[in-house]
């Protein structure tokens, strides 16, 4: 830790911007509740989680209302005028190539309340990372209900400092998003999951045992159990960025067994379903699956008839 005015000064000229906050504390002194006071005093509120975070580099403030609290800061704090953000503006945190990407607005009818979540959750919709591959199990039971599903996925960071993912469940009409659980499996940990009653979506913060640096990969696993909800007929998943490959199975229990399955595409969540294909449910596994290798930005998803 810095502690003197010298130090201060040079980790202001050099950066990164998370090293110069924290050395900024220690160096006035102020714990984050206190900051947080004179924060509000200013007519800016921010959560003390979110200035811990910045300090420790877990996040970076992007959002205006964010870059305003840093501004505040650089005055509670008694620092030179645009020290801290001139910080954020050099982008400390290197950037790897991003692919082209989609919003969530044009993928997810429940868009707002996705993006509601995961601003809740202090962080930017994009998330910093792009997935490379993901293989996915879905299990509908005995009552064709959603029973769960299970991602195996790889990632690759675009900026540096990304330890964590945002997985989002958005059950069938029905679902109760309290009673899901969120389950992780390899290289992660749960964080803190935050959901919508009336959607039925919940988004859990997938805690990485690893910060990573852009352009550096990361495979992980999860999973949400439901059953919660009614009669399954679909499940889709929906792609913001382009590029990686796409598996998913859905598995049918053998109680309740669908007389016709068919994979899709669609270009956004109000369009028009392309790419039909029909799809056979093997006798002795009852599962089907797609495969898309070159994933494209918009929805991707099997659905079935029940007799």
């Amino acid at each position: 830790m810095l502690h003197t005015d010298a130090d201060l000064a040079q980790v202001l000229h050099t950066g990164p911007f998370h090293l110069a906050l924290r050395a900024a504390l220690a160096v006035r002194g102020l714990p984050l509740q206190r900051v947080q006071h004179h924060l509000a005093g200013r007519g800016v509120k921010v959560g003390v989680t979110s200035l811990s975070y910045w300090q420790q580099g877990a996040r970076r403030p992007q959002r205006a209302e964010s870059l305003r609290a840093v501004r505040a800061l650089e005055e509670v704090l008694g620092l030179p005028d645009r020290s801290l953000l001139r910080l954020l503006d050099d982008g400390d945190a290197r950037e790897a190539e991003r692919p082209a990407g989609r919003s969530y607005r044009s993928l997810v009818e429940a868009s707002g309340v996705v993006e509601r979540l995961i601003t809740g959750l202090e962080s930017p919709v994009d998330g910093g990372l792009h997935t490379v591959g993901h293989q996915e199990r879905v299990r509908v039971g005995a009552h064709r209900e959603l029973l769960g599903r299970d991602s195996l996925q790889v990632v690759r960071a675009h900026r540096d400092g990304v330890d964590r993912y945002l997985a989002i469940h958005h059950g069938d009409p029905g679902c109760d998003p309290s009673r899901v659980r969120v389950r992780a499996a390899e290289n992660c940990r749960t964080g803190r999951v935050r959901w919508d009653a009336e959607t039925g979506v919940l988004v859990a913060e997938l805690l990485f045992d690893a910060r990573l640096r852009a352009g550096e990969t990361y495979l992980f696993g999860y999973g949400f159990e439901d059953g919660t909800a009614g009669p399954s007929s679909e499940y889709v998943r929906g792609f913001s960025f382009a590029g990686g490959q796409y598996v998913l199975q859905v598995r049918f229990d053998e109680q309740a067994l669908p007389v016709r399955c068919r994979r899709f595409a669609r270009t956004s969540a109000g369009a028009a379903r392309s790419a039909r294909g029909d799809l056979t449910l093997s006798g002795q596994h009852r599962t089907v699956h797609l495969v898309e290798q070159g994933v494209r930005p918009g929805i991707l998803g099997i659905d079935w008839d029940w007799a």
